[in-house]
């Protein structure tokens, strides 16, 4: 069945009421682009200082004042209709157009859209003269008023016909925030206008710059001091690609949350997503993940060589050689960056409290109300019955002789490859073993002599401390007080230890702030300062089978961390070397540092400087060789330093060895919590130096989360 013929419809020719007005739709997106437009027109009249004020967004009222050249008063009858410019006259004039404009068609494509209202003046003009426009076309004559130099464009009720258009908007806020950004951006471009954007009725400027002024100047007005001093400069010019750039890029040192580019092609704005797509991937080889630069480019490029009629509102344009040109200008900033990046700028979070925190008296003045924000927790477990209880044999009192103990021998196992210790402490008021002579005296026994699982018994007496009159020694005390940050003593001082976050972190709690500190590096400056505070009084940790110093050389020298090159001789050698060189100082060793070499040359004792506290012997080897090797043996107040430099190296970072802590929970972590960090408080001199290197940082300030929480 054949299926009947349907009448095409006719073509028919639409009213140009219609045709303006979709034109309208397509050049005039919304209140931002209706005023890029008039921008335009007003920088192509000469103007030097523009005044835009806006109400509702520029949905209510857009107006734009400029101190150009203005229109003549035979212009007026057609000012407003399409395809009327001053700009060209033929189509070849487009090759080398010069100016903003040159279609004709921003106040054609306003006034089918709004109500526009035009008062002009010229220099040759004894009054300004206004006119009201409704679909192109001048509404009755124009007017005689008072007027300044210049034009003032004033477009209400924008898309007032259009309610779709209107209705498709963002709210009032957003479309300002737009006409902000396009206000900014001719402005940081044209800086030698003076441009202003308000508010109608609003006392304040959202946007000021002065006439006669520079980028960089206006850039830090607009944009601010933190991209501002992070700018440098980019120029680039290629006569053959006929291509002169010139722009500020910012460093390596800023980093935005979104890419900030201010494109300008031979005066015009403009964007470009190849461009923007080749800086951002040079920039992602300096910056973070998710951090983004500021760019200010501005082209010249010859007027030949750039097709501008590519896009109804012309913020698109199309030049030649694009690819070399882009790869050009990606390839300088690449170069500039890796110049920049040789040197960079971290900001330094302080650790230094707030005066409140230090001047304890001002919180207890009376009536003074404690807000939440201030409150600092108390934890009930803080305050533990077994702080009242003793259960070491140090508080049993003495029922016979075999329990009076001078040494409490603490652990002891079978013996394995690496070194294992029996430990034994003194009493707290004996801080060390006593020499030889003391021994035959009060029958005290060798440590060389004690083995797995022996107890010691000695008979009861105190050892007084012995005080040293050396010059060096107390010069290296001094250095420590003189280097030491008060406010800094102050926070470990009255702080409550909160966890170890892991072998090298910890947290602590300071007023309402919470801080994260570098347990290692703290761990060994509190033991060089305890070496030099026990100088020649310290305690003995004594091994039940102790190694050869020859072998924990050797042991070293095979291990990677410690760098043995064949370049530095045979490692037995080397091995043998460290072992004459530590007994031949084994006398002093013992006497200052309570490090004992037996006649074998084997390690008897370590010293003990705490009380449960035993560093970890995994390191035992290194220990030997650096002892050997980083100590300056020649001069006394270099010897002294070394030596406790490398002691607090190897005590820095306690035990958590399998075979030491068979049966018991007190593993590394409950060591620094309840042996180590007391000690740090109890005694430390924080040096200065911790506060901007990182060794202590502030992470959380409960009155900054109770704001936090605030604004959620």
């Amino acid at each position: 069945m054949d299926k009947p013929n349907k009448r095409p419809k006719n073509i028919l020719k639409l009213e140009e009421t219609v045709v303006n007005r979709i034109a309208a739709g397509e050049i005039i997106q919304r209140p931002a682009n209706a005023l890029k437009e008039l921008l335009e027109n007003c920088l192509d009249a000469g103007s030097t200082s523009i005044q835009v004020t806006v109400k509702d967004g520029g949905l209510k009222l857009l107006k734009i004042q400029d101190n150009g050249s203005g229109i003549n008063k035979e212009d007026f009858p057609i000012v407003c209709e399409r395809f009327t410019t001053s700009k060209l006259q033929k189509f070849e004039d487009l090759n080398a157009i010069g100016t903003f404009g040159f279609r004709g068609e921003a106040l054609a494509s306003i006034s089918h859209v709004a109500h526009l209202t035009i008062i002009t003046k010229t220099s040759e003009m004894q009054c300004a003269y206004k006119c009201s426009y409704h679909d192109g076309k001048l509404i009755g004559a124009p007017k005689p008023c008072a007027g300044t130099q210049g034009t003032q464009i004033v477009v209400e009720d924008l898309f007032y016909n259009v309610p779709t258009r209107k209705n498709s908007l963002k709210s009032p806020s957003e479309e300002h925030n737009r006409i902000i950004e396009v206000v900014t951006r001719f402005a940081v471009h044209n800086a030698s206008v003076g441009f202003s954007l308000k508010k109608l009725n609003d006392n304040g400027s959202d946007v000021r710059t002065s006439p006669n002024s520079t980028q960089e100047d206006n850039i830090r007005i607009l944009y601010g001091h933190a991209v501002a001093k992070d700018l440098i400069k980019l120029q680039v010019e290629d006569p053959g690609l006929k291509v002169k750039v010139n722009g500020l890029i910012s460093n390596v040192d800023y980093s935005g949350a979104k890419f900030t580019i201010l494109l300008f092609i031979n005066h015009r704005l403009v964007e470009s997503t190849p461009l923007k797509r080749a800086l951002d991937s040079v920039y992602a080889i300096y910056l973070a993940k998710g951090k983004h630069p500021f760019v200010y480019l501005s082209m010249e490029i010859a007027p030949n060589c750039v097709d501008v009629n590519v896009h109804p509102t012309k913020h698109e344009v199309h030049f030649l050689n694009e690819d070399a040109i882009i790869h050009k200008i990606q390839s300088s900033a690449d170069m500039l960056l890796k110049a920049a990046s040789t040197s960079r700028s971290f900001a330094v979070q302080t650790v230094i409290p707030p005066i409140s925190f230090l001047d304890k008296q001002q919180s207890k003045v009376a009536g003074a109300k404690v807000y939440d924000k201030q409150l600092v927790r108390t934890d009930s477990r803080d305050q533990k019955i077994d702080k009242f209880l003793s259960t070491t044999m140090e508080s049993m009192p003495p029922s016979s002789s075999n329990q009076s103990h001078n040494f409490i021998n603490q652990t002891s196992m079978e013996s394995s490859e690496e070194p294992v210790a029996a430990v034994f402490q003194l009493k707290e008021t004996e801080k060390r073993i006593p020499s030889e002579a003391e021994r035959a005296i009060q029958g005290v026994p060798d440590c060389s002599n004690s083995t797995m699982g022996h107890r010691s018994s000695v008979a009861q007496g105190i050892v007084e401390r012995r005080q040293f009159e050396l010059t060096s020694l107390t010069q290296l005390r001094e250095d420590v007080k003189k280097n030491t940050d008060q406010v800094l003593r102050d926070t470990f001082k009255d702080s409550i230890f909160v966890g170890c976050v892991s072998e090298k972190h910890c947290l602590i709690q300071y007023g309402t702030r919470l801080y994260i500190f570098h347990m290692e590096r703290v761990a060994e400056e509190f033991f060089y300062q305890r070496f030099l505070d026990e100088f020649g009084n310290c305690g003995v940790i004594c091994l039940s089978d102790p190694p050869p110093l020859y072998n924990l050389a050797l042991m070293a020298l095979d291990q990677e961390e410690n760098e043995w090159r064949p370049d530095d001789g045979p490692k037995d050698h080397l091995a043998n070397l460290a072992s004459q060189l530590l007994f031949s100082k084994s006398e002093m060793l013992d006497d200052y540092f309570s490090l004992q070499i037996n006649e074998k040359r084997h390690l008897v004792a370590i010293p003990l400087l705490l009380v449960d506290y035993i560093p970890d012997l995994t390191q035992l080897p290194s220990f030997v060789l650096r002892l050997a090797s980083d100590v300056e043996w020649n001069v006394e107040k270099d010897c002294f330093d070394t030596i406790c430099r490398v002691m607090a190296r190897f005590y820095r970072k306690p035990n958590n060895h399998e075979v030491l802590n068979v049966g018991s929970d007190k593993n590394w972590k409950w060591t620094v919590e309840h042996v180590l960090y007391p000690a740090i408080k109890a005694s430390l001199l924080p040096p200065k130096a911790w506060i901007n290197d990182g060794t202590i940082l502030q992470i959380a300030d409960l009155p900054d989360l109770y704001k936090v929480f605030e604004r959620c």
